[in-house]
């Protein structure tokens, strides 16, 4: 589940994630869900992933949920599942959720985002951390995911999405995948840079 006001990309983030899914060839169901303004109310959307046919789109109890500001911490904290996962803008939402059955991820997701270069991508850097803590779905495929949307329809854009998912990526310790591309062209380029043996026709 993603939730914060409205604006923040929520229903964006959980189209890329739902398209990540898909990319692993799990079975995937989006929620979105508007609240009384579009832009500045709140919102939130429901992702439900399973590697079965998934029976009802009805959820009670979110085994991750990524909650952007403090209404959306107060209303959806509760309902995480025991020994699930909320991620927590503490740039935004200074409350904790003081619950010991449930691992709570605190980062300041709004100040990352700006970092990166635009603080309307703070779903995306939440993005990042998803795909570095939970295990729903690998980093790559986030990756792709995004590359095939933004790429499609927003091309100008996308660096500035890959560079908020990467900075998620990093804020929860992983290595993020554009550290990786690099590393593996410049792996290519010094493999093509070795000299011949001698003695060996080339």
């Amino acid at each position: 589940m993603f939730a914060g006001f409205g604006g923040q990309g929520l229903l964006f983030a959980g189209q890329v994630l739902a398209q990540a899914a898909m990319d692993e060839n799990l079975e995937v169901v989006w929620i979105p869900s508007y609240g009384p303004e579009m832009r500045g109310g709140t919102a939130y959307c429901t992702v439900i992933l399973s590697e079965e046919p998934v029976g009802s789109p009805v959820v009670d109890r979110a085994d991750v949920a990524v909650v952007l500001n403090p209404p959306s911490h107060t209303k959806f904290s509760p309902t995480v599942a025991p020994n699930g996962i909320l991620i927590t803008n503490s740039t935004l939402v200074d409350a904790r959720a003081e619950r010991a059955d449930i691992s709570e991820i605190a980062l300041p997701l709004s100040e990352l985002a700006a970092a990166a270069g635009d603080p309307r991508l703070v779903s995306v850097v939440a993005l990042g951390v998803v795909a570095a803590r939970t295990g729903l779905v690998l980093p790559a495929s986030v990756h792709r995911a995004l590359v095939e949307i933004v790429g499609r329809k927003k091309p100008a854009i996308l660096q500035a999405d890959l560079a908020a998912f990467d900075a998620g990526l990093r804020a929860a310790g992983a290595t993020p995948i554009g550290e990786i591309i690099r590393d593996e062209v410049r792996l290519v380029t010094d493999e093509e840079r070795e000299p011949a043996p001698l003695g060996r026709d080339v």
